[in-house]
């Protein structure tokens, strides 16, 4: 495993007068499923969308394997270079579509590909993440845990070689929020992108997690494995997750 796939250097953003992000450095190994941690409002979903080209940053550089993430992107249907992905929080289904309509969406607007191909690329991938049957069905005629998956399935469709996913356990019960960790830690195994999880469910996360990334005050206060952050009492872990002023920008 490659401890220098997703490289982040220098990485900031700010908004007027209050630094968000201030000089972020960050190495993500190949493969792997790194958690972003850090108190509500403090950046993390800002920091995925700098990374996702959803925001422009105001200074740093992203690479992959080396190359600068800007040059080096491609559509799905291409063979050379990489892709993002991003799963959203509470999945950002478009309603009017069925299920099938919302994972080639992708595919139909921003790559282009033939009915065929699409149609084709998007059954196979359903079959593969245990959607068969539910192609034609709209999301609210879907459970909370299949509309994950297909979710998963739109972020899943262009092949990405990273996929970032901003709170995905938002507003669940805790035993929904384990099948959503279960989901990705299975489908990480099964289609080897690399994941980047911003997530406020401490310690429950570390269980999937590679290593945790605690982002305070614009800055990576701590990077390395859960095991040293578990290790730690749970009122230390509750200094984490205190609100401070917002400035998560949707």
């Amino acid at each position: 495993m490659s401890e220098s796939f997703l490289q982040i250097r220098g990485l900031k953003k700010h908004f007027g007068t209050k630094r968000v992000l201030d000089g972020i450095d960050l190495d993500i190994a190949r493969a792997s499923v790194t958690t972003i941690i850090g108190k509500s409002g403090i950046g993390k979903s800002v920091f995925l969308k700098c990374i996702a080209n959803l925001m422009a940053p105001d200074a740093g550089e992203i690479l992959l394997d080396g190359v600068s993430m800007g040059s080096n992107r491609r559509a799905a249907d291409q063979s050379e270079g990489f892709t993002f992905s991003y799963m959203f929080q509470n999945n950002a289904l478009f309603d009017s579509l069925t299920a099938f309509e919302n994972v080639a969406l992708p595919l139909r607007e921003v790559v282009g590909l033939p009915t065929e191909a699409v149609a084709e690329r998007v059954t196979e991938l359903l079959e593969q993440l245990d959607l068969g049957e539910a192609g034609s069905r709209y999301p609210a005629e879907l459970s909370g845990g299949m509309q994950k998956r297909v979710a998963l399935a739109r972020a899943l469709v262009t092949n990405p070689e990273v996929v970032l996913f901003d709170e995905p356990t938002t507003g669940l019960d805790p035993e929904r929020k384990f099948g959503v960790f279960d989901m990705i830690s299975d489908y990480r195994e099964r289609f080897g992108f690399t994941a980047l999880l911003v997530s406020h469910d401490i310690p429950e996360v570390f269980e999937i997690s590679d290593k945790v990334a605690w982002l305070d005050e614009g800055k990576i206060r701590f990077f390395g494995d859960p095991s040293e952050l578990a290790a730690d009492s749970p009122r230390s872990w509750s200094g984490l997750l205190q609100s401070s002023e917002s400035v998560e920008k949707s």
